[in-house]
């Protein structure tokens, strides 16, 4: 597991308070699966809930927002669940079967997570749809609709070209 962990690329909770985000990294132990997430992302305050973004090994990456009881979950590739047990979590956590090695790369979960936020479930398709960006890329495209672009970039050390 520690490889695993080893391999997440960055874990960041962002929330907004009184219209202002903030950008926060989570520490390594919470990141073995959805619910050590959802734990760590409860404790941060937000007007609209926390959002977890997490990118691993430049293969996938997990959107989790948590607001009062209510979590939501987007998974960028289901095929992410034969390797990586975060994935594999985040299946689980979405009550779906896990995939069989013929599946195709798509997504699972709430596309529309974000979309009160500004990124609507259109805008998350097409950006899933994507094949030339990376998770960091794709995640940063996500921080920068919704109003945090550059704290976020920031954050992972992403330069703009």
């Amino acid at each position: 597991m520690a490889d695993q962990i080893e391999a997440v690329d960055f874990a960041l909770a962002a929330y907004r308070e009184e219209g202002a985000w903030t950008v926060q990294e989570l520490v390594p132990e919470v990141l073995d699966d959805v619910e050590g997430l959802v734990h760590a992302l409860r404790r941060f305050p937000g007007d609209g809930g926390a959002v977890g973004l997490v990118a691993v090994d430049e293969d996938f990456f997990l959107i989790i927002r948590v607001a009062g009881p209510t979590t939501r979950v987007l998974l960028s590739d289901i095929t992410a669940a034969d390797e990586w047990e975060l994935a594999s979590s985040a299946v689980d956590f979405l009550g779906l079967p896990q995939p069989e090695d013929e599946d195709p790369q798509v997504p699972a979960g709430d596309l529309d997570l974000l979309g009160d936020l500004g990124m609507h479930a259109m805008d998350m398709g097409v950006l899933l749809d994507d094949v030339d960006l990376y998770p960091d890329e794709m995640l940063s495209d996500v921080a920068r609709r919704l109003g945090f672009g550059e704290l976020f970039d920031d954050a992972i050390g992403l330069t703009s070209a």
